[in-house]
């Protein structure tokens, strides 16, 4: 199973990217995804949010309540260890599981947060980052999540530099809004990564 991690910063458009290797007949594992699904109603991951961070993290449909635990976990390190202590290790067991049972050519494991020598990373053949300006990401997220220029900054200063992951990428997409050049990156890149898949 060839493994392709794609990854890079808060509106710098991974799902865009994945999409787009979607549309290509490329399977896509996308850890995103699977915590929205954990962390839904009646989610996997709900009774251990609410024993670890009470009641009011839960929403009225029962859901984890986002705007909630993203202002706490963004304030106090303590706090977003704690989260992360909880998803992290079913999000990782559920991807392990979607990859054993990915029938392309290759596979797009898209990760968020990933770091240099992290299990993410090792189970990866390739580390594909996407890059955006940091305005263009402020902007993006602040057009589809309604939080301040301000907001979307400190969760942009909590992740990983842009050097950083550029520093840790076989491959790097520019993705500065033309959608034409990112079809283009991508179908290049698949065809690479199908001949990589052979060898």
């Amino acid at each position: 199973m060839y493994v392709v991690g794609l990854t890079g910063g808060i509106g710098s458009g991974k799902t865009a990217v994945s999409n787009l290797f979607a549309q290509v007949g490329i399977d896509i594992v996308d850890c995103d995804v699977v915590s929205r699904q954990i962390t839904a109603s009646g989610g996997c991951a709900i009774e251990k949010i609410r024993e670890s961070f009470g009641a009011v993290s839960i929403a009225s449909d029962g859901s984890m309540d986002r705007k909630y635990i993203r202002n706490l976990v963004f304030k106090d390190a303590e706090k977003r260890e704690l989260l992360q202590s909880i998803l992290y290790p079913i999000i990782q067991e559920q991807c392990e599981g979607l990859l054993s049972q990915s029938t392309s050519k290759y596979t797009i494991l898209s990760v968020p947060l990933m770091k240099p020598n992290s299990y993410w990373s090792e189970v990866s053949n390739r580390i594909l980052v996407v890059d955006t300006p940091r305005q263009l990401q402020i902007e993006r997220v602040m057009k589809r999540s309604g939080l301040s220029a301000e907001e979307v900054s400190r969760i942009i200063d909590s992740q990983m530099t842009r050097s950083e992951r550029i520093a840790m990428a076989d491959d790097v997409i520019l993705n500065a809004g033309n959608m034409k050049n990112l079809q283009n990156y991508v179908q290049k890149l698949s065809q690479k990564y199908l001949d990589l898949a052979k060898i």
